[in-house]
């Protein structure tokens, strides 16, 4: 059975150890995009990959959205989220991401580049971290039509901060954002 979502909290939520394995699996989403190449392959790769790796119990993806750049330019988004069940650790987790990323040949030219593929750590449990490397929950993701949007398909009833996903989806209503088939 899968795990229930947790709420996320604001930043009072449990402490995370940033490298110490998990001993029970906890829920983390990741969120998911790329603007380069066919993005939608490359999300569809990506989610396979992660479901075949160590400490990845389970995959489960929201359904995928066109969305325009924020705070950028370049080509749509592809967007998605996905929730794992995973007993990796914040950083290791990361860590994980991170080495996708290149694998599927993301740059970082300048800030909000295009990108082939770009994962973000959105939530961890109910982990609250501010590291150099790495805040949890994610400190932007309540801005981000683009996130909000698939993590409700995956977690209606999950809150940030003490507001349900439509109320913060509400505060962003003239993000433009497109379910795709």
């Amino acid at each position: 059975a899968a795990a229930r979502p947790r709420a996320a909290q604001a930043v009072a939520a449990t402490p995370a150890t940033p490298n110490k394995p998990m001993a029970a699996p906890v829920r983390a989403y990741v969120g998911l995009g790329a603007n380069l190449g066919d993005s939608a392959a490359t999300l569809r790769e990506v989610l396979a990959e992660l479901a075949a790796t160590d400490g990845i119990l389970a995959v489960t993806a929201s359904p995928f959205y066109r969305t325009a750049p924020v705070d950028a330019t370049g080509p749509d988004f592809v967007n998605a989220v996905a929730a794992l069940d995973t007993t990796l650790a914040p950083l290791d987790l990361l860590d994980l991401l991170q080495a996708l990323e290149l694998r599927h040949g993301r740059e970082r030219p300048y800030r909000n580049a295009p990108r082939t593929l770009d994962l973000d750590l959105l939530l961890h449990g109910d982990a609250a971290m501010a590291h150099e490397r790495l805040i949890l929950p994610h400190p932007r993701m309540q801005q981000r039509a683009f996130v909000l949007r698939p993590l409700r398909d995956l977690a209606p009833a999950l809150t940030l901060a003490g507001r349900g996903l439509d109320a913060w989806l509400g505060d962003i209503a003239d993000q433009p954002i497109e379910r795709l088939d």
